[in-house]
């Protein structure tokens, strides 16, 4: 059922954990199947006129291992992308970047999407 890149996302997660003091945190949630993810969000401070960079991202996620795949995924496409370029990322690039979801999977990439638009949301909040 799962190819070898979701197994090595799931077994070995490189972005696993909490980050402390994060800039923002993205909550998600899938009542119906039980997944579960925080997204924490690093974010730099550049000088004027430059566009604020993902510097750190982890993740927090109760879930089946394609929850747990897709939510290491989207933080290694994330990372080092400005704000609105990891706002660009969709549900169909966390996928294709595992190799593709099974069909009945494909929720997990949506719920990863948006728990980082929900952190990116709340850090433009905090900062104006």
């Amino acid at each position: 059922m799962y190819n070898k890149k979701i197994i090595q996302h799931f077994t070995n997660p490189k972005f696993f954990g909490k980050i402390k003091n994060p800039d923002a945190v993205g909550n998600a949630g899938n009542p119906r199947c039980g997944d579960l993810l925080t997204l924490y969000l690093k974010v730099d401070n550049p000088p004027a006129n430059k566009t604020k960079k993902i510097t750190d991202i982890r993740f927090q996620t109760l879930g089946c291992a394609s929850a747990i795949a897709a939510s290491d995924m989207i933080c290694e496409l994330a990372k080092g992308k400005t704000l609105d370029k990891a706002l660009k990322i969709s549900f169909k690039d966390v996928s294709k970047s595992l190799g593709v979801l099974p069909p009945l999977k494909i929720h997990c990439a949506q719920l990863v999407t948006e728990a980082l638009r929900d952190a990116i949301g709340k850090y433009k909040k905090l900062s104006g």
